[in-house]
């Protein structure tokens, strides 16, 4: 017999709740470890949290960037990026990224760059996010939206407005980025993490002011889900991969040891305390 460990969701946070390490719990459990016709036995290596668990709706290094850069979050990023962004080289584009420091946003923002945006500007929550955004990852500028006036800097570091704006976020920081874009933009809507833990229908409602700004401006704001585009994936994961392999998008990770922080780590990376991927290390 084998004994093995799993994470299990002890209870819910409720309505309008906040995740909390509580919630999870660690069981041991045992299996026969004769395997039966058609069964496998498999180590676990890496597990992945991201945001979209909270919601019911081939690389030369770790083996954990097939759980993000060139996994899921990397071909989101690509996809959200080459089918809702819009970016035209040579055209002196400004990308703006929410949720800068993510496992997507910062792929997301690397690929604005690749694909000829002449600024990307990250947002997230830290200068210690803000330095390795712009110093590790190319992006020109970034905003550290828990020190200031959002909308002042967006101002200062986008004079010409924005273009193209990458939404992870959703809630009072897109309503700051959308007031400021330019006509005929586009919003690539990736995600609303401000929204996950309250009580509204995905899409969240916009202001009655940031519906304006899209009417009046002409502005494009369509749900983006990668699993819409399966038949790109392949595509995709090769691209993600060469781009890894050549140094061109760099792969930041947060790594935890031990199945049982698996809640921990969930819920650190639902409050910004990861930079990059957040991956949860089970064995060598």
């Amino acid at each position: 017999m084998l004994k093995v460990k799993r994470v299990v969701l002890h209870s819910r946070p409720g309505k309008n709740g906040h995740p909390v390490p509580e919630h999870f719990r660690v069981e041991e459990i045992v299996q026969p470890s004769e395997l039966r016709e058609a069964e496998v036995l498999v180590r676990t290596l890496c597990l992945s949290v991201d945001p979209y668990m909270v919601n019911p709706e081939m690389v030369n290094g770790h083996l954990s960037y097939f759980l993000g850069a060139v996994g899921i979050p990397g071909l989101t990023a690509l996809l959200g990026v080459r089918e809702k962004g819009h970016v035209s080289p040579g055209t002196n584009q400004t990308m703006v990224v929410s949720g800068a420091a993510g496992a997507c946003g910062s792929i997301a923002g690397q690929i604005g760059r690749l694909d000829g945006c002449e600024k990307v500007v990250g947002i997230c929550g830290s200068d210690q996010k803000c330095q390795a955004l712009v110093t590790e990852l190319g992006f020109t500028s970034a905003i550290n939206y828990k020190k200031g006036d959002i909308s002042s800097a967006l101002k200062e570091h986008c004079p010409k407005g924005i273009d193209i704006y990458f939404d992870n976020v959703g809630g009072p920081i897109s309503d700051a980025v959308i007031s400021q874009m330019n006509t005929g933009g586009h919003v690539i809507l990736c995600g609303q993490i401000s929204q996950y833990n309250k009580d509204v229908p995905y899409p969240p409602p916009l202001s009655e002011d940031t519906q304006d700004s899209l009417r009046f401006k002409n502005i494009t704001r369509e749900r983006f889900v990668v699993l819409n585009y399966m038949e790109k994936h392949t595509e995709g994961l090769l691209q993600l991969s060469h781009w890894v392999k050549t140094g061109q998008i760099k792969v930041l990770e947060t790594v935890v040891d031990g199945i049982e922080n698996m809640g921990d780590a969930f819920c650190s990376m639902m409050t910004g305390g990861n930079i990059g991927k957040q991956i949860v290390k089970i064995s060598d």
